[in-house]
Formats: structure tokens, C-alpha cells, sequence
């Protein structure tokens, strides 16, 4: 399409309709066209509980980039309006004074009952802002806590983001969601208990086995305030630096490569069962032996999967 040439030099108009089209499932081949023009950008995944701060995080760390003539690509998924299937809360709204900034370009998305953190099109709409020339793309997880693991399969930098009053910490690295972090921050540090969770955060960090070569900085920060802001951004790019000094950057790379195939492979196989392979009548007919007992649903589930693999309705 025209707008992809307009999309592949920065315009914000191309970027916007390009990442609506990929939403909306209208042109399945725009990926595809602009895939030669990305893997250039660095991507900063920003995760946490609710109320943790990571809007406010996201939007300090953005200034500060900016400040170094870098542009900008920030992904905030939002929960899912129950009446509109929208953003609920734009974070737009909270981004206000760097939204009219040319080398900005800020993108909110509905989870649209995505559990993992992420919206389903996150990861294309990532795309589309690496293919239009930007350096830095930060990417803002909904807030559900302890089920973000998918923005560890997008970024090449993950923060988490914990403040003092978010419990034990120790639960939710139980959750796993500590087990995603390349950079912890206990944000909102001029509040009653920072430096005890802090405490608690390195203790748990020493019981973990290291990667080997980067250990776990444990940062505490005042966003609101941008205090600790300049110490955190610093740490993001000796994070990059020592991904790439390793080459850790690119097999960390291939394996996301890697899964985002396996998410590919499983999202044609989903869609091919729902267009070709079972109608209505057919499935009412087979729920309603499975109800008798005449069936199963495993027998069913192997039978129907056979005539994917063969090509059923192709």
C-alpha cells in the first residue's frame, strides 16, 4: 500500500493506520512487506503490578531518551472497555505533554482478554514501529501483576516495577513474575518501607542462580519526582551493551524468532479448525454424543486435529 513507503519514513499518520490494519486483521500482508525493515530497534518492556507507577516510569525514561535525539515508540496496553472492547484508560491522557512531540509516538491497546500483560497485536504493532525508524520502543504491560511473562518474548530489556506497599515480594516471585525481570526498581522510594522491600529483593536475588555476567540491579526511584531516573536509564543501556558485547542480544533474539513461529503455526492452525474444518451442526452433533457418553472430548479433539494435518477444507 502507499502508506507503507510514508510508514517506513516516520510518519505518524502511516503508523497509526498501519497499526490499526494489523488490529484489525484488514491486510495480512503488511507484516510481511515491512519484516525486512526491522530488528534495528531496542525494545524496553516496563511491567509491575497495578499502581505501581509504570506510566509515570515510561514517561520519565521517554524525556530523558529524547534529550539524546532518540525516537520514541511506547506501547501502553490498557484493560478493555466491557462496552466499547477500547482501552479503557488511555494512558495517552497521561502522556499528554509528550504526545505532540515529532520524535514521539505513543500507541495505546485494549488487552482484549489477553492474560499474559500483553494485548494479542502487541507484538505486530511493535513491528510496525521498529520498521518506522524508531530507537527506542518502550512497551507499558497492562498492570494484572503476576501473569506478565509475555513481555520477556518482546523485549530485550525487561523492568519491574515494585513499590513498597505491593506485599511480599517473595510471593510474587513465586508467580514468576521476578523470574522475567532484567532490571528491578522499587518505584515511589519516599514512602515508609522502600528500603526494607529492597532488602528483601536482594536477599531473594541471592538465593536465584546469576546469569552469567549481569547481575540483577536493584534501583529505587521517585518517578513522580524523577528521582533515580538518570542511575535507571543508564542501567537500561549497560543492560544493551552488555547483550550485545556477549551476543547475547542476538541468540536471545532467535529464540523469540523461535516462539513467535510456534505462536504463528498455533494462531493458523486455530484459525484454519473455525473456518474450515468444523461447522455448527457438525460440533452440536459431536457435543451431544460427547454428553451421552457415546464419545469423548480427547478422541474428538485427536480426530479433528488429524484432518487439520490433512488438509481438511483447504
Amino acid at each position: 500500500m502507499h502508506y507503507i513507503q510514508n510508514l517506513l519514513k516516520g510518519n505518524k499518520i502511516a503508523i497509526a493506520r498501519t497499526i490499526t490494519a494489523v488490529e484489525n486483521g484488514t491486510d495480512s500482508k503488511i507484516l510481511e512487506e515491512i519484516f525486512p525493515y526491522t530488528g534495528k530497534a531496542y525494545h524496553i518492556g516496563i511491567t509491575g503490578p497495578p499502581g505501581a507507577g509504570k506510566s509515570t516510569l515510561v514517561n520519565v525514561i521517554a524525556k530523558k531518551l529524547l534529550k539524546e535525539n532518540k525516537k520514541i515508540g511506547i506501547i501502553a496496553v490498557d484493560p478493555t472497555s466491557p462496552f466499547s472492547g477500547g482501552a479503557l484508560l488511555g494512558d495517552r491522557i497521561r502522556m499528554t505533554d509528550l504526545a505532540l512531540n515529532e520524535n514521539v509516538f505513543i500507541r495505546s491497546m485494549a488487552s482484549r482478554g489477553s492474560l499474559g500483560g500483553l494485548a494479542q497485536k502487541t507484538k505486530d504493532a511493535a513491528l510496525v514501529l521498529d520498521a518506522s525508524g524508531m530507537d527506542y520502543i518502550l512497551i507499558e504491560t497492562i498492570g494484572v501483576g503476576q501473569v506478565e511473562l509475555d513481555i520477556a518474548q518482546v523485549c530485550d530489556t525487561t523492568v519491574v516495577v515494585l513499590v513498597p506497599e505491593s506485599g511480599d515480594s517473595v510471593q510474587a516471585m513465586k508467580a514468576g513474575l521476578l523470574e522475567v525481570a532484567d532490571i528491578l526498581v522499587v518505584n515511589k522510594g519516599d514512602r515508609k518501607g522502600s528500603d526494607s522491600l529492597i532488602m528483601e529483593l536482594k536477599f531473594a536475588f541471592e538465593l536465584r542462580e546469576q546469569k552469567l555476567g549481569w547481575h540483577y540491579p536493584i534501583l529505587k526511584t521517585t518517578a513522580i519526582e524523577n528521582i533515580g531516573i538518570e542511575e535507571l536509564v543508564s542501567t537500561i543501556k549497560s543492560h544493551k551493551e552488555y547483550l550485545e558485547k556477549s551476543h547475547k542480544l542476538d541468540e536471545e533474539r532467535k529464540t523469540k524468532l523461535t516462539l513467535r513461529i510456534h505462536e504463528l503455526i498455533e494462531e493458523n492452525i486455530k484459525s484454519h479448525l473455525k473456518e474450515y474444518v468444523i461447522n455448527k451442526d457438525e460440533l452440536e452433533f459431536l457435543i451431544d454424543k460427547i454428553y451421552q457418553r457415546k464419545n469423548n472430548p480427547y478422541n474428538i479433539a485427536n480426530e479433528i486435529t488429524k484432518k487439520v494435518l490433512e488438509g481438511r477444507g483447504g
